[in-house]
């Protein structure tokens, strides 16, 4: 069984500048949202060339990369996929013509396949997606953060439940750029022990390598 990691945060809140210290030569990115990386010199790091990067938000597509990376790419150890959300719009956009309930159920059975077929791949992969997050106010002002889905169906699976860890990335009030490990007013989460503190450096590198040692 992969290690399954979800990145949640809201736009411009460090999700892909946390990947910066991942070694490129085990690391496969796949870049939904089409629009680059977030680091200077990533061009260089990962390209067609290298065999490391693709552009896409095709559901089906990324799971064939990804049975593809399981079987023939014994050398990358670590898969990014930023964000998922895009490939959700993507299939929703796509699919405006089709009327009733139907087209909620494709989508949410695209998604949760998706993450499951990672879970299934070998034990020595790490799957990271990428996603972005709401705050959710009750009547009582009551804030709550979690993952964002597009319809109501696929919310209330609660895709959290698919990862042993979930992330939330977030800027604090004295500027740092952190990851939130733990349940606050949101669904972040991660092993008991393996992280000992609420907040980190929004560096995936000391996540994996915590992961790894626990």
């Amino acid at each position: 069984m992969a290690k399954l990691i979800c990145i949640m945060g809201e736009s411009g809140s460090g999700k892909t500048t946390s990947m910066r210290n991942l070694d490129p030569a085990s690391t496969y990115y796949v870049d939904c949202d089409g629009k680059g990386l977030a680091w200077k010199g990533w061009k260089a790091q990962y390209n067609k060339e290298n065999k490391n990067y693709s552009r896409t938000r095709d559901i089906p597509k990324i799971s064939e990369l990804l049975c593809k990376i399981h079987e023939g790419k014994p050398a990358i150890k670590t898969v990014v996929i930023d964000t998922l959300n895009t490939c959700m719009a993507d299939k929703e956009v796509k699919g405006m013509k089709d009327n009733g309930y139907n087209k909620w159920i494709d989508l949410t059975q695209f998604v949760w396949n998706l993450i499951e077929l990672a879970g299934r791949l070998r034990e020595d992969l790490t799957v990271i997606f990428v996603m972005h997050s709401e705050t959710v106010r009750d009547d009582f002002g009551y804030a709550f953060t979690r993952i964002r889905t597009n319809g109501r169906k696929l919310e209330k699976l609660v895709p959290e439940s698919l990862f042993g860890t979930v992330l939330l990335a977030k800027r604090t009030e004295e500027g740092r750029y952190v990851f939130e490990t733990q349940s606050k007013n949101s669904t972040a989460k991660t092993p008991m022990g393996a992280l000992e503190t609420f907040e980190i450096d929004n560096d995936i590198q000391i996540v994996l390598q915590a992961l790894e040692e626990f």
